[in-house]
């Protein structure tokens, strides 16, 4: 199960042979560097972990010691697998590991938005605009009943939106391109530019 780390450059279309115009996402797919491979009989699960983009920051001890002798990666995340396969520590993944005409799920973190209403956060209909209802447009109306005397756990209300972590499922890629590590993914992926992406192909019923 192909899999890798990768930034999000921004938006852009391509045109089809019909002439047809598909809007796509343009993402820096690695190089990636395996960091750890974790193993059923160690840690009771089997796992890649890869690191993505090398930074000039001075890490903390345990990531620094956790990486040596490999370079010092700013992110670093883990896929699971359910094969060994032929990973090694210390190995580069890059854009190559995919083809066009793949179906990938993408996973990053939403766009923060900020303290939003009931009628952005969660599509409430609103209150009635007409004669004798000042100010109710946007609210949220009853928040609870006479029993049990307290707002129930979970109702849902004004808040914090978006920063979320949103996993997109079947994006098909369009093009990938090995110069220059790019993947051209049909569609919208989760994140603000040059936030990061975790890419791995839809395995079977999607999941």
């Amino acid at each position: 199960m192909p899999f890798i780390l990768a930034k999000k450059i921004g938006l852009s279309q391509r045109f089809k042979e019909n002439g047809n115009v598909v809007p796509v996402t343009l993402v820096q797919a690695g190089p990636c560097v395996i960091t750890q491979v974790k193993t059923s009989e160690k840690d009771g699960y089997l796992a890649v972990q890869l690191g993505f983009e090398e930074t000039k920051k001075t890490l903390h001890k345990a990531k620094a010691g956790h990486l040596k002798n490999l370079k010092m990666l700013k992110f670093l995340k883990e896929f699971k697998v359910k094969e060994k396969g032929d990973f090694e520590r210390g190995k580069e993944i890059d854009a190559s590991v995919f083809k066009p005409g793949d179906k990938v799920k993408v996973t990053g973190t939403s766009k923060g938005k900020g303290f939003q209403g009931v009628v952005r956060r969660h599509h409430f209909a609103g209150g009635p605009a007409s004669h004798g209802h000042k100010d109710n447009l946007r609210m949220p109306g009853s928040i609870g009943a006479t029993f049990p005397q307290h707002v129930m756990k979970g109702l849902r209300m004004a808040g914090h939106m978006g920063s979320e972590k949103v996993s997109v499922r079947n994006l098909e890629i369009i093009e990938v391109d090995l110069k220059e590590n790019l993947l051209v993914i049909k569609g919208a992926v989760p994140g603000v530019r040059n936030s990061l992406l975790m890419i791995q192909t839809v395995q079977k019923y999607g999941r």
